[in-house]
């Protein structure tokens, strides 16, 4: 079984992402768990902005990024919190896989059927259940299916404070939970693979 986490923070490699340390520990609950993880740092790759999987453009790299997509039973959107919200970032990914609703696979579903997905959020700031349903409302809108306990965050609560690489604040909690989601995503993409939908 396969995963993909993609990476929506606003930091280019190498610049360390606080949002990569906490999916991390999700990787490697799911690696426990045979499942091969791949992380990828979307914004170190050309995505245009679109509803289509396809613009058309040399320097467009989402085809590529969709390819992964597609080859993952379960996909981890793992982005942080900015002004309450998902970054630019997750919500351009987003958009581009809006067009996995009209694409199908060789059974005539879309192609997200009988995919789990799931959301790692961070952020010095409150917001991180907002962020989650957001981001969990889209991916269900594409057709992926979405475990109970799906998520794990990390906040510092109300106001500034120091990021997730900063302090121990709040790790246990963060990484504990990560640990459900890992466990969470695997069982539901394994009982899809043996008994798909439709």
């Amino acid at each position: 079984m396969r995963a993909l986490i993609l990476n929506c923070s606003l930091k280019a490699s190498p610049e360390p992402s606080n949002t990569q340390a906490l999916a991390d520990h999700v990787a490697a609950a799911m690696v426990e768990r045979g499942v091969a993880v791949e992380s990828v740092r979307v914004v170190d790759h050309a995505v245009l902005p679109g509803v289509e999987t396809d613009l058309d453009e040399t320097s467009d790299n989402w085809p590529a990024l969709h390819e992964k997509v597609l080859a993952s039973e379960i996909l981890v959107i793992a982005t942080p919190t900015w002004l309450g919200r998902p970054s630019s970032v997750t919500q351009r990914v987003l958009e581009r896989m809006d067009a996995m609703m009209s694409e199908t696979d060789d059974d005539d579903r879309p192609v997200a059927y009988n995919r789990v997905a799931g959301v790692v959020v961070t952020g010095n700031e409150d917001g991180a259940h907002h962020v989650i349903s957001e981001v969990t409302g889209g991916l269900n809108d594409i057709g992926y299916t979405i475990p109970g306990q799906a998520w794990t965050y990390w906040n510092m609560g109300p106001g500034p404070g120091p990021s997730y690489a900063d302090t121990d604040h709040g790790h246990e909690w963060a990484e504990n939970t990560a640990k459900t989601m890992a466990a969470n995503l695997c069982t539901v993409a394994e009982a899809l693979t043996k008994h798909p939908m439709g």
